[in-house]
């Protein structure tokens, strides 16, 4: 500290006794010097003061020393040791980064840093002027101008990756970086790509045509794969960059072979469980993890997404996964983020889910994986990210997979008990689903929610599935036990919201289903006493919600088959113990909800804390596409529980109705007269067009003919001219009659040929004539008929008035005639339409 005092004060000048200058008098000094000083070493030496205090003095060599800089950087570029200094100065200026010198300075903010850079960049020659100084090969320059752009991008990304984009040959040169011999430099791009590939797809685009994937790889092979050190975390957080949400980057991926050169990267050595896994390989783990799932996730486009799992597939990147599975020793973060990857190789794709039932686990006996992951998931002992993870795994082993679904369906029946000691997916998930872990009960329903996803018939198989009950009393179904479950107080509200999520599921589109719930005990007065109660607490809200969604999938998908519980009735008892407004409004209360909100966004289940575990993502899907329709269905009966039609309006309604609807008809029909009429005459127009294009092809060859002809018509008369015997003069003069006969048939022919051309254009000319006539027809009647549906609710808006105007009125208007409009008044019909 004392040299760098020394220094300063050889820079300065010594100063006289008693007299301290301020930081912002030193800068001052130096910032002049830089202006001023003829001589280099002058520069140089001022230059160096400011770097020293740059740590300490941020803001006041910021504010003053920024010009000066940037002047050494544009006329002193040929000393590498001043350009040096200017750089590092500036990236201590411009870092986000809180120096140790600086702690005790109350005026330095936060995001100073970013201030300075926002100060540097207004000038956009500034960030080019830094560029061209990654080509100087000298190692203080070319570090320094890449922590520099590090910081910058650091503050401003969206900006600085705009200036780099438009910058000659920027990306190019970072790239270039890459092959640097000197490691630190080569670490130092890594982090700079880091930066600049976030969230901008055009720079992914590039970097990845620039060959960076074979780069990347290249040098995670040389660092060690997952057993590397840090700069393999740095490398594949930069893959993971280049290939998240971008589908060019993914497909480019895929083509060029590089699936196959991951899948060895997650070979596990015989002796890792005795050596253990450092935090390091962990971490590069967990990061290769995140690259194949970028490949494969839901969100991606499909065809790329199923083009990686069957290429996953047979590089055996999913045999090594499930090998990761069943391995022990795993570090639990690994795992879970394994299972994750896992579930999403296989989703939607028959052959890998085939794959992944066929695993079986290390155990005595030995056990299918997907009966140990489901072991584990109903364990209240285990993490809840893993257990989150293994209901998705499960999820999507049945997505789109009906012959898994049938074999969990198959577990539950009676005919499948074949050996009562082996354990089984049908029977895990009943014993989750009645456990007193209210986290195992959301986890089964869940799970057994999705073996009925988009499959009526396993919804009726499921019907049979019957438990045994205490006592030798009779057996009860599996539909009868989740109602009186749910039924229970005891029974908490997360349990309560799992069941409620199967039973919805489970009854849409299945009218043996509802029907078997009308049959049970106290299901129907149960869901009425929900929505009736007056509950405050927002997760009550949410189960008066679901039981509302519930009931209403008791109406739409009721087949009227019991007495006493049809359509009609189960309206009628909405209508008079809850009432239709307060019905649809609690039923709104699912998509108010903020579970509902975080389900919708993705497939994956994703919780902080147990209590986040509400709504699954193919409910929600369910709701969405059924609470209007139920919502309809349900204000659609009045309070004697008729289904209101048409047929309820009065007689004179009804006839106004009636003919407004005729008049439609008659429109549509015409409509479909001239659509009908308009497509016939553009197939006339497309035959007369190519028989036009058939003719001008012949007359082109006839014109060509005839060109040869001519040409051999005067060879001929040459030869004929030059003949000497009269043998040959008279077998030329034959031979030339012939060719001047046949080309006045193909005259002729040419003739005919135009004048047939010359008609077709005509008739082509008046059949599109009559197409535009008969699109200008179809446009006015259309637009007549909006004319018409527009008057028509009008007509029913003024019948609504009127009939409340007469029930509230005193006499009776059930026998009077409908007024006639005076003179002054408007017509309900108009004399135009009429007319028409």
């Amino acid at each position: 500290m004392e040299f760098l005092k020394s220094g300063i004060k050889t820079v300065l000048g010594g100063t006289e006794p008693g007299q301290q200058p301020s930081a912002a008098e030193t800068v001052e000094k130096l910032v002049d010097r830089v202006y001023s000083s003829t001589l280099l070493e002058d520069r140089r030496d001022a230059c160096r003061a400011l770097k020293a205090l740059s740590r300490k003095y941020r803001i006041e060599v910021g504010a003053q020393g920024m010009p000066p800089l940037v002047q050494v950087l544009q006329n002193d570029g040929q000393d590498a040791e001043i350009i040096s200094y200017a750089l590092d100065t500036l990236c201590n200026v411009v870092t986000s980064e809180e120096f140790d010198e600086e702690a005790d300075n109350p005026t330095v903010s936060v995001n100073v840093g970013e201030q300075f850079t926002e100060m540097f960049i207004k000038t956009p020659e500034h960030v080019t002027l830094v560029m061209g100084y990654l080509d100087e090969y000298d190692f203080r320059v070319r570090r320094a101008a890449i922590q520099l752009i590090t910081s910058l991008i650091s503050n401003k990304t969206r900006e600085l990756q705009d200036l780099i984009l438009v910058s000659p040959m920027g990306v190019s040169k970072l790239m270039d970086l890459l092959t640097d011999s000197r490691e630190v430099i080569r670490n130092d791009v890594l982090l700079l790509l880091i930066e600049l590939t976030k969230g901008n797809s055009n720079i992914q685009k590039i970097v990845a045509f620039e060959n960076a994937f074979d780069r990347l790889f290249e040098i995670v092979r040389e660092e060690g794969c997952s057993d590397g050190g840090i700069v393999v975390e740095d490398c594949l957080i930069l893959l993971l960059n280049l290939l998240k949400n971008n589908s060019s980057n993914q497909q480019f991926f895929k083509e060029g072979s590089y699936i196959q050169r991951l899948a060895p990267m997650f070979e596990i050595s015989q002796d890792a469980e005795e050596v253990g896994w450092s935090p390091q390989k962990v971490s590069n783990f967990h990061c290769l993890l995140q690259v194949v799932r970028a490949l494969v996730t839901p969100s991606n486009q499909q065809q790329v997404v199923a083009a990686c799992q069957r290429v996953m597939q047979k590089s055996r990147l999913l045999h090594a996964l499930c090998e990761i599975l069943m391995s022990s020793g795993v570090p639990a973060d690994i795992l879970t983020e394994t299972i994750n990857a896992v579930a999403e190789v296989v989703r939607g794709d028959r052959d890998n889910q085939d794959e992944l039932g066929r695993v079986m686990a290390p155990s005595s006996p030995p056990r299918p994986a997907i009966v140990v992951l489901l072991m584990s998931m109903i364990n209240e002992k285990q993490l809840l990210a893993l257990r989150c993870a293994v209901l998705y795994c499960f999820e999507c082993f049945l997505y789109r997979n009906a012959d898994g679904q049938r074999a969990v369906v198959q577990t539950l029946l009676p005919s499948s008990a074949s050996d009562v000691s082996a354990l089984s997916t049908g029977q895990l998930l009943c014993t989750g689903l009645f456990s007193t872990d209210a986290l195992a009960n959301w986890f089964s329903a869940v799970a057994l929610m999705h073996s009925l996803v988009e499959n009526v018939a396993l919804k009726e198989e499921l019907l049979r599935v019957l438990l045994a009950t205490p006592g030798g009393q009779r057996p009860i179904t599996l539909l009868e036990q989740c109602t009186n479950l749910m039924q229970q107080e005891r029974y908490r509200l997360q349990s309560k919201v799992g069941l409620l999520m199967l039973l919805s599921l489970w009854l849409a589109h299945c009218p043996g289903a509802v029907k078997a719930l009308l049959e049970t005990q106290g299901t129907m007065a149960y869901l009425t006493a929900q929505l009736c109660s007056n509950e405050h607490d927002e997760r009550e809200f949410l189960v008066q919600g679901m039981c509302a969604f519930l009931m209403g999938l008791c109406i739409q998908f009721n087949d009227n088959s019991l007495p006493g519980q049809k359509r009609e009735d189960i309206s009628q008892l909405i209508i008079k113990r809850i009432g239709q407004e307060s019905f649809c409004s609690k039923l709104a209360e699912v998509s108010r909800h903020e579970a509902y909100s975080r389900a919708c966004k993705q497939a994956q289940i994703r919780a902080k804390s147990a209590g986040e575990l509400l709504l699954d993502f193919e409910y929600c899907k369910l709701y969405k596409g059924l609470e209007a329709l139920i919502a309809k269905l349900v204000s659609g009966f009045d309070v004697d529980g008729i289904e209101l039609t048409e047929l309820t309006l009065s007689s004179e309604a009804s006839a106004l109705v009636s003919q407004y609807k005729g008049i439609i008809r008659g429109m549509d029909a015409q409509i479909q007269a001239l659509q009908q009429s308009s497509k016939e005459l553009e197939q006339e127009n497309a035959e007369l067009k190519e028989k036009l294009g058939e003719e001008q092809s012949v007359k082109a060859q006839l014109l060509d003919q005839n060109t040869l002809l001519k040409a051999q018509l005067g060879a001929s008369t040459g030869q004929v001219q030059s003949a000497q015997g009269a043998e040959s003069t008279t077998a030329n003069g034959e031979e030339l009659n012939a060719a001047r006969y046949q080309a006045n048939m193909y005259f002729a022919e040419n003739i005919r040929l135009t004048k047939e051309l010359e008609t077709l254009r005509q008739r082509m000319s008046a059949e599109k004539q009559r197409a535009d006539a008969a699109q200008e027809s179809l446009a006015a009647t259309q637009k007549d008929q909006e004319d018409l549906l527009e008057l028509l609710a009008d007509q029913e808006a003024k019948l609504t008035r009127y009939e409340e105007v007469g029930s509230t009125s005193a006499l009776p208007t059930s026998n009077v005639a409908p007024s006639i409009p005076a003179a002054g008044e408007e017509s309900p019909i108009p004399s135009d339409t009429t007319s028409r």
